[in-house]
């Protein structure tokens, strides 16, 4: 059966100039138009309402630019400028001007400077190697090891062979243990108090001390009878005071002649 083509008129199907709507598989591209909302990016052709934006306060202007009230002026300045009062501070005591120290004989060495007037042998000193930039960074000589002779790991000769000596192999041994049971020296001997009599256990503890008082009292050397003198006659004793000010004002007591 031949298909049967319908006639859709002169319109042949061609490549389109740009995108069209209905390439996008998105809403459209209605949502690429501007908003008709807000005040940045607004759409022109649609009626924008008026918009206001919060500024920020501003400083008030001021009118005078003296001090005020406030203005706090030091006591020994008149209208006239500052008072006759001298004023003096404390300052470090300054440092005594050092006077030139001229140079004496001894601070001379003319016999080192035979080097400079006279001529004199050449002198060398010795040194250390100083240190140059390596250009050449292939290793030498004797950063290869040659392969060993001897032993089973020779490259290119034949080797004998070897024969180590090893600890003797449990397995297929005549002590082999094949059931993997425990023997006699496993078990430890059961302690004869848990199934006969036991004998009484003591043990030794600290003494104890009845409670009591532990202080330290004073014994009969702690006390020294002969140095008290308020219970006898006493001859007068006197002490040496400070010495006062004759300025100090005497003590007036109400009452007193």
């Amino acid at each position: 059966i031949m298909p049967v083509e319908v006639w859709v008129g002169p319109w042949k199907p061609h490549r389109p100039r740009g995108p069209i709507a209905a390439m996008y598989k998105s809403p459209g591209p209605t949502y690429l138009l501007p908003g008709a909302t807000g005040m940045n990016d607004h759409d022109p052709r649609m009626q924008k309402g008026p918009a206001f934006s919060f500024g920020i306060r501003h400083r008030d202007s001021q009118a005078t630019s003296s001090p005020g009230p406030g203005y706090l002026v030091p006591s020994n300045i008149t209208r006239v400028g500052r008072d006759g009062t001298p004023v003096y501070s404390v300052y470090g005591r300054p440092k005594d001007i050092q006077p030139f120290k001229t140079p004496g004989p001894g601070s001379y060495s003319p016999e080192n400077a035979t080097k400079t007037t006279f001529y004199s042998a050449p002198a060398f000193s010795l040194s250390a190697r100083t240190k140059l930039f390596r250009n050449d960074q292939t290793p030498g000589p004797a950063a290869y090891m040659l392969p060993p002779v001897l032993g089973p790991r020779v490259v290119n000769k034949a080797s004998a062979p070897n024969v180590f000596f090893g600890g003797r192999s449990a397995i297929g041994s005549f002590y082999e243990d094949l059931r993997k049971t425990p023997g006699p020296g496993t078990y430890q001997v059961v302690n004869s108090g848990v199934y006969k009599r036991k004998a009484p256990e003591y043990s030794m503890t600290g003494r104890n001390f009845s409670p009591g008082d532990t202080t330290k009292k004073p014994g009969p050397g702690a006390h020294h009878p002969e140095r008290v003198t308020f219970t006898g006659t006493k001859a007068p004793s006197f002490s040496f005071g400070i010495r006062h000010s004759e300025y100090t004002f005497p003590l007036i007591v109400d009452g007193a002649d």
